[in-house]
């Protein structure tokens, strides 16, 4: 199935069909719930029709910029290929791709409106997923003042990252969290979170990053089973932690002052905070994967 979508305000005509011919795209025509589709269906959304109309039919179902689907919308007269919403993610190329159609792409970003790269681009064009997206905004206005440096760490190290830093990691799907008791040893936490993987379907490819409180960060074994992992393991600020309402109760609420840990650390670093395993126990470690 492809993951992009033409929607026009019409029967799909002879243009839009090769439009959508060109983007490998499905078509489709405008409809009450043809958004609604959209949004759930595909990643990319070109609206062939006004922006007003597009821009209403699009406003109830935006939920976070990261996950939504991008939109580009093409006017009635195939003259211009404006990205309304994601253009730092996917909107932006997809509108320079309708350059072929003989479209002119309205670009607005105000990064590339000055031919500066972006946090997105810079992740995107490394292959890399950003861990901290709520500084994307801070960057890339500081790119605007003047050039920001790119830091590549080379591993084994620690990062501390303060809020306007962007840290950019390899791709992955899942943040698994992780609690341990005071001392827990390395081997123990691997063999937890072998069975962690086994039980939420996942591998250990396809983890991001882990995610723990900031109370964890002078527990060795735990620093010592990521590193053996390859992964990347985050201390997560308590008030973040404290932002979110995981679905599990915990004890780390009287004890610590937390909601959790495993469950609330791993869903503030999460891009779509879909609970792929609550919070289990295995001896004395626990184990969130969340998505």
């Amino acid at each position: 199935m492809t993951d992009t979508v033409v929607i026009t305000l019409n029967e799909p005509d002879a243009r839009a069909q090769e439009l959508a011919d060109r983007m490998d795209a499905d078509v489709v025509a405008y409809s009450k719930d043809a958004f609604r589709r959209a949004f759930e269906d595909y990643t990319t959304i070109i609206a062939v029709m006004s922006t007003g109309i597009a821009v209403r039919s699009a406003a109830p179902h935006l939920r976070d910029k990261w996950t939504d689907p991008c939109l580009v919308v093409v006017s009635p007269d195939f003259r211009y290929a404006i990205p309304v919403l994601g253009g730092h993610h996917g909107g932006n190329d997809t509108a320079k791709r309708l350059e072929e159609f003989g479209l002119h792409p309205v670009i607005t970003t105000a990064t590339e409106t000055r031919g500066l790269p972006s946090v997105e681009s810079t992740a995107q064009e490394r292959g890399l997923e950003i861990i901290n997206k709520d500084s994307t905004r801070a960057v890339n206005a500081a790119i605007l003042n003047g050039d920001v440096a790119v830091h590549l760490i080379e591993p084994p190290a620690i990062a501390i990252a303060p809020p306007g830093v962007s840290v950019l990691l390899k791709n992955g799907e899942y943040i698994v969290g992780v609690g341990c008791r005071r001392g827990a040893g390395k081997e123990e936490i691997l063999h937890a979170l072998a069975s962690a993987y086994a039980d939420a379907g996942i591998t250990k490819e396809d983890v991001l990053a882990y995610a723990t409180a900031e109370i964890k960060k002078d527990e060795s074994g735990l620093i010592q089973a990521i590193g053996e992992l390859g992964g990347t393991l985050i201390f997560v600020d308590d008030a973040f932690i404290r932002a979110e309402n995981p679905p599990s109760p915990s004890r780390a609420r009287d004890k610590l002052g937390l909601p959790g840990v495993a469950e609330p650390a791993a869903m503030a670093l999460s891009k779509r905070k879909e609970v792929i395993m609550k919070k289990q126990k295995y001896g004395g470690v626990t184990i969130a994967v969340i998505r």
